[in-house]
């Protein structure tokens, strides 16, 4: 009896790190690729994404933490890493507002970011006349 609890007891301790590391933590990405009326994507483009509320909670601080900016590599697109932010267990994540600008033009988007997945989207810019 004793026996059977101590190899229990062993290979509790032995299986048990690697049932907790089997659970590990994706990024959260967001791609945004800027594109011009024609479909061409825009390198060099200049891409916000951040948290557009109503109303601003206490320690609204908490908000600029998602805010990021970039600007689009050759293929027009700007990565974003929100891994940091995302804490497991964590339900949901964020829905942010897009904004880009090149030269002249402009263009407005918005993107659910979903936890542990790379999430994408496009936004186009057109003329400001």
């Amino acid at each position: 009896m004793i026996r059977k609890v101590l190899l229990c007891a062993l290979a509790a301790i032995i299986l048990v790190p690697f049932a907790t590391s089997c659970n590990k933590e994706k990024d959260t990405i967001a791609i945004i690729t800027i594109i011009d009326t024609a479909g061409h994507p825009v390198p060099g483009a200049y891409v916000k994404l951040f948290a557009n509320l109503a109303h601003q909670p206490e320690g609204a601080g908490a908000m600029d933490r998602l805010t990021r900016e970039e600007m689009t590599d050759s293929k027009g697109q700007a990565k974003f890493d929100y891994t940091q932010q995302y804490k497991q267990g964590q339900a949901g994540f964020a829905v942010l507002d897009i904004v880009s600008f090149k030269d002249s033009a402009v263009g407005e988007g918005i993107i659910k970011i979903l936890e542990e997945e790379t999430n994408e989207e496009t936004v186009e810019l057109t003329p400001v006349n």
